[in-house]
């Protein structure tokens, strides 16, 4: 298999595309004078956490450079060491250019003044229309009437199973049209059958929130947060039901609290130890460049049969997505050079390109199917079809996300090892919940 996106990347990595320097507006190749990379040009920094999108968005910022003369340096400092990276920046250090935003800390950004304000940029930019882009994600990256970012992806989620483990063990493949019931009765077949071998069928800790029980809680009707950000869902008798579920079918067939709190998923599923898991399209690059990548498949994720009719009703398959935005520095040296390649990396052409490479899906709508037939024999449509068959729901998040997020992490801990805490806990977690949204 050919190996498209750079993979084992180590953290804290810094590449640069040796190309001269020069100017602004729409991702145009207009020049402009000035520079400070000692060739004449400007460099534009740019910081992202995840290396398996580098070697793809790097291709994709060398065509900007050399249309617009521009030295381009990646940092890719991962997750934990991005945030710290960006606060010590804020703080009098030194910052990138360009960068990523996330729904998690977007309003705290958004809110302090280190984010440009696109607004004027866009109003000149005839290649920048944000009806264009997924609606959740615009939205998630607009504060007062501003716009702070431009969406650059959007992601949904899918199954991955090893065929290896279901056929050792005679265990039939999942298709398209499986319920979550029929997921957990899978896993726990797995779990018995592979009880000796300590395989198990699938994986969800408290942190699984994106790539499983979110999922599952939309499926079944419920919702984690209001539609107003005003009040917290998990005391919905609905999504009660959901994580009810959760803690009777699907975690007797999860290792060991104790073992998923300590190893990750990816990494039990990729050394064989559990069957199947749910997992984001961010998330593909981990596996197909795996040595037995030949022994996964991808599949929908599962509906549930709320209304009991035997079929996937348009609310009961759910995807939860989210979308990454590239914001600027407001106090950038090169604002106009920022923008050009925020333009550029955001344009319908560049996010077709970012979908062929593998490197995530679009945030620009329709410009994602290259994704399914980005990584050779493997297929990952399922990622995509799931647009088409189910619903996709934003991310649940407020302005205080990060805060109320992990406080629900936190107070499901003990419910993983005894579930039938699990009711009273929902309706702990909503009160102080609710506590935390009416600060906001």
């Amino acid at each position: 298999m050919k190996k498209r996106i750079l993979a084992g990347v180590m953290a804290a990595v810094m590449v640069a595309t040796m190309v001269a320097c020069g100017s602004s507006g729409g991702g145009s190749a207009e020049s402009a004078g000035g520079g400070n990379d000692g060739s004449g040009g400007k460099t534009i920094t740019v910081a992202i956490w995840d290396p398996n999108q580098l070697e793809g968005l790097q291709k994709i910022a060398d065509e900007w450079g050399a249309a617009n003369g521009c030295t381009v340096e990646f940092t890719v400092p991962g997750w934990d060491g991005y945030w710290t990276m960006l606060e010590a920046g804020v703080s009098g250090g030194e910052m990138p250019d360009v960068f990523w935003m996330h729904s998690n800390n977007a309003a705290k950004y958004m809110g302090s003044g280190v984010l440009l304000n696109m607004d004027s940029y866009i109003e000149k930019d005839e290649t920048i229309d944000l009806n264009n882009y997924f609606e959740g994600i615009t939205e998630l990256y607009t504060y007062d009437g501003a716009h702070y970012a431009i969406p650059k992806d959007h992601d949904t989620i899918a199954v991955i199973y090893n065929k290896a483990i279901f056929d050792k063990y005679g265990v039939e493949h999942p298709t398209a049209d499986w319920t979550w019931e029929k997921f957990a009765e899978i896993a726990q077949q797995i779990s018995d059958k592979g009880a000796a071998d300590g395989v198990y069928g699938t994986y969800c800790n408290t942190g699984s929130n994106q790539d499983t029980w979110y999922n599952i809680i939309y499926s079944y009707g419920g919702e984690v947060i209001s539609e107003d950000k005003k009040a917290s869902g998990y005391d919905n008798p609905a999504t009660i039901e959901a994580m009810k579920f959760v803690a009777e079918k699907i975690l007797p067939a999860c290792p060991s609290p104790d073992s998923m709190a300590s190893t990750g998923g990816d990494t039990m599923f990729l050394s064989g130890l559990v069957g199947m898991i749910c997992q984001g399209s961010w998330t593909v690059n981990n596996f197909y460049t795996a040595d037995n990548a030949s022994d996964f498949e991808w599949v929908m994720m599962p509906y549930a049969d709320v209304n009991g009719n035997g079929q996937a009703d348009a609310d009961e398959r759910c995807s939860i997505y989210n979308g990454l935005g590239w914001s600027i520095y407001s106090q950038t040296e090169h604002p106009d050079e920022a923008w050009s390649l925020v333009s550029y990396l955001s344009s319908k052409e560049s996010q077709i390109k970012q979908s062929e490479l593998g490197v995530t899906m679009a945030g620009y709508i329709g410009c994602s199917e290259p994704f399914a037939k980005a990584f050779g024999d493997m297929d990952v449509s399922a990622f995509v079809d799931i647009e088409e068959q189910g619903r996709l729901v934003f991310r649940p998040y407020s302005k205080s996300t990060s805060i109320w997020e992990d406080d629900a992490s936190q107070a499901l801990v003990p419910v993983w090892s005894n579930p039938s805490l699990m009711e009273e806990t929902l309706k702990e977690i909503a009160a102080q919940m609710n506590k935390t949204l009416a600060e906001e």
